[in-house]
């Protein structure tokens, strides 16, 4: 439920520091057995899904999975991800649920989670029929009544390179004055379509298999913003992570519109790196296995090399 799912699942009682940043795998357990204790739920046996910008944890004991913020800077967003999770089950999109009974989100011992409901097992892989389908349910919701941020997709690149651990000044400089240029460009694109409610990082890895079909998760970049922006990801993940383009084409015969024929898609490009790229900054100290990977990414792209393939975090 993040710019880039990593595929790990480790026993939560296991886990030992890796690093000493803010955010090792035995803080984030810690932080867990936390969040547990106020929910009223037993934290033992809960298994580690996932960890960029976040930290996924399924409960064992309980059809409940924590969500537990893993970046300082980017903690203003859980708010409105309470508030588009909300929205979405209102008009009946199919997304995961935030658990009842628990006032969200949840703030103790320095961190700020949320709970939601697991998915029910089951169902056929999702792809990217399924994805064009969901966003066009999105798409075509009313503007919510409550207050949603502008797209303004480089302002949490921005926060987490000031929030990086152990990167370098030059890489710093260097990261900082790409967003502002590339932003430049973004003020100059004239987009086809107007502004709706955004999922804001539509990859099919914020797709979750369920009996009744795939269901969205991760509204943590959601916002007011271009339609365009939604089908971006999955075109990148062709280009760098070498996903089937069969599915990318799935999208673009049931969404109906192809964003990589339009003339802006070179700039909706190097934001989506920019943001693979950075995602796992604020953690690099933490989870030094990240670091080989997060360099290989930004030498290509400091190079322009936008052939090369990338691999997913590990």
């Amino acid at each position: 439920m993040s710019a880039e799912p990593m595929p790990t699942t480790t026993p939560a009682a296991a886990v030992v520091a890796a690093g000493d940043g803010d955010f090792t795998k035995a803080k984030l357990t810690l932080a867990l057995s936390h969040i547990c204790a106020v929910a009223d739920l037993d934290p033992s046996g809960a298994e580690l899904l996932r960890l960029t910008n976040n930290a996924v944890f399924r409960l064992a004991r309980h059809p409940v999975v924590v969500r537990i913020v893993a970046s300082r800077a980017l903690r203003h967003r859980v708010e409105k991800v309470v508030r588009v999770a909300s929205w979405l089950a209102e008009h009946d999109v199919p997304a995961v649920r935030l658990l009842s009974g628990v006032e969200q989100p949840v703030r103790v011992a320095g961190h700020v989670a949320t709970l939601w409901e697991t998915v029910p097992h089951g169902g056929a892989r999702p792809d990217g029929r399924d994805l064009a389908r969901l966003l066009r349910r999105v798409h075509a919701l009313p503007v919510p009544p409550f207050p949603l941020p502008a797209w303004h997709p480089l302002d949490d690149v921005r926060r987490r390179v000031d929030e990086a651990e152990g990167l370098d000044e030059a890489d710093r400089r260097f990261l900082l004055r790409r967003c502002d240029e590339v932003e430049g460009r973004i003020r100059e694109l004239d987009f086809a379509l107007p502004p709706k409610l955004i999922h804001g990082d539509a990859h099919l890895g914020n797709l979750i298999p369920s009996p009744a079909g795939p269901v969205l998760c991760d509204f943590d970049s959601s916002c007011i913003g271009p339609p365009e922006w939604d089908l971006t990801p999955l075109a990148i993940g062709v280009v760098r992570f070498g996903e089937p383009a069969g599915r990318y084409r799935q999208l673009v015969s049931t969404y109906g519109l192809d964003v990589t024929q339009w003339d802006g898609f070179g700039v909706l490009r190097e934001v989506r790196e920019l943001k693979l790229i950075t995602s796992v900054l604020p953690i690099m100290v933490s989870h030094p296995e990240v670091r080989p990977e997060l360099m290989r990414r930004l030498d290509d792209f400091r190079r322009g090399d936008t052939s090369a393939r990338w691999s997913r975090y590990t």
